[in-house]
């Protein structure tokens, strides 16, 4: 019996697209009257904790009626990276958050995306449980940082960095794991390809 293979074009990857059509006005409302409105930062906090959710959504979505694709498996993680890379550089431009941390996490993001893209060819590389966990650290880690801080108690912020430092760790150590996993799929592709060839 042969299993149906879902469209890309599905619910769960409608989520998953609209996720990245938030980016934009996310952007747009945390700039707006200079990045530092209260009302402004609390609009911005709640498009990017909104957008942020919507990544357990898809998921469900694609578990529960089998609607998981290779479309979604490649669109999931660079929706995540595209929201909370935006997150990241502005409030870096905004003087809230160093650049060092901005690099680092940016850094990790875009060589696991190229090599997302350079084993293609071989696979298509979800995301792990760890790099959930990651995504999920930064995301909470920068909602908090994109609340007007100044106007709130000061334990706020101390609660952001610390988790942002536990997003730091993680992601750093699941940048190594994709890395690695990443080396041994193109690996044991190769040799495959060189034992059919000797066949």
């Amino acid at each position: 019996m042969v299993t149906a293979v879902p469209s890309p074009w599905n619910s769960a990857n409608a989520v998953t697209i609209a996720r990245i059509a938030v980016v934009p006005f996310f952007a747009w409302a945390l700039l707006a009257d200079g990045g530092h409105t209260v009302t402004w930062r609390l609009v911005a906090t709640a498009l990017f904790v909104l957008a942020a959710a919507t990544d357990r959504v898809d998921g469900y979505l694609a578990r529960k009626y089998d609607l998981v694709t290779d479309l979604g498996k490649l669109l999931d993680p660079i929706a995540d990276k595209l929201l909370i890379g935006a997150a990241l550089v502005l409030l870096s431009a905004l003087g809230d958050l160093p650049w060092w941390v901005t690099i680092v996490i940016l850094a990790r993001e875009l060589g696991i995306t190229l090599m997302r893209f350079a084993v293609l060819k071989y696979t298509v590389m979800p995301a792990s449980r760890g790099g959930k966990l990651k995504t999920v650290l930064q995301s909470v880690a920068i909602s908090i940082f994109l609340l007007p801080l100044d106007q709130m108690p000061s334990w706020i912020s101390v609660v952001g960095w610390v988790v942002l430092v536990a997003a730091l760790v993680v992601t750093v150590v699941t940048g190594v794991e994709y890395a690695y996993q990443g080396w041994r799929l193109r690996r044991d592709a190769l040799r495959a390809a060189k034992t059919a060839g000797q066949d």
